[in-house]
């Protein structure tokens, strides 16, 4: 998963949808993708992140790369429409004491 550190410190939620870092909730890529495109999508992520980083002083430049940020979360499915289908709502971002992973969160000891 592209924002996804591989630690035992980042619990996932036991559905699968989100990872915890500090309290907070962060919405995994959608497990349908394929390796390739998956890879893919990191890949140009990867890409407008470093682009933020060069265009510092560049408004546009900087614009420009966050809208390709934008687009290639949304594309993993960690932004925009959910990649689920039950019907859950979205927590992405939320703290997880204010959501229904706050008791799974708290048993965990963090």
């Amino acid at each position: 998963m592209s924002g996804h550190p591989k630690s035992a410190s980042y619990p996932d939620t036991p559905d699968g949808r989100y990872f915890v870092v500090r309290g907070r909730l962060w919405r995994k890529s959608n497990p349908a993708l394929n390796e390739h495109m998956r890879q893919e999508l990191v890949k140009a992520l990867m890409s407008a992140r470093r682009a933020i980083l060069q265009a510092k002083k560049d408004p546009m430049a900087v614009s420009e790369a966050r809208r390709r940020v934008d687009e290639a979360k949304m594309a993993l499915g960690e932004r925009g429409p959910v990649w689920w289908e039950d019907g859950a709502p979205d927590f992405n971002r939320y703290l997880v004491k204010n959501t229904p992973y706050a008791d799974w969160f708290a048993g965990l000891g963090k």
